[in-house]
């Protein structure tokens, strides 16, 4: 059984900064990619950022330069730096994993953790 578990999001002032971290539990053996999504109140969920287990990422526009996401493939962790938060940038955070290995050409359904709230005050 995969799951994966975010931690870090709250409350902070506008122009402050945030660390989420997401580790993902279970058998496995590589995950191809990890990303965080957000959703706030009566919008649909976007992508934030995304990053392979090569390094390659990928950010939304509106966080480009302002966030950065990593991982620790070794700890099957994923983080997600926001620096300059915004009040834009309130919402529930998602990590999902797709793409995991659980054996040799086994994989699990693409994951997703429970979520953690981040609150940007103006």
């Amino acid at each position: 059984q995969v799951q994966l578990v975010e931690s870090g999001g709250g409350l902070v002032q506008a122009g402050g900064s945030l660390r989420l971290s997401c580790a993902a539990s279970g058998k496995i053996f590589s995950i191809a990619f990890m990303g965080w999504y957000r959703q706030a109140p009566g919008k649909q969920r976007e992508l934030v950022a995304h990053a392979t287990s090569g390094g390659d990422t990928k950010y939304a526009d509106s966080v480009q330069g302002r966030f950065t996401i990593s991982r620790d493939n070794a700890k099957n962790t994923v983080y997600l730096q926001m620096n300059s938060l915004k009040p834009e940038d309130t919402a529930t955070y998602y990590c999902n994993a797709e793409g995991v290995r659980t054996g040799f050409s086994s994989f699990a359904n693409d994951q997703w953790g429970q979520g953690t709230q981040v609150t940007v005050s103006s």
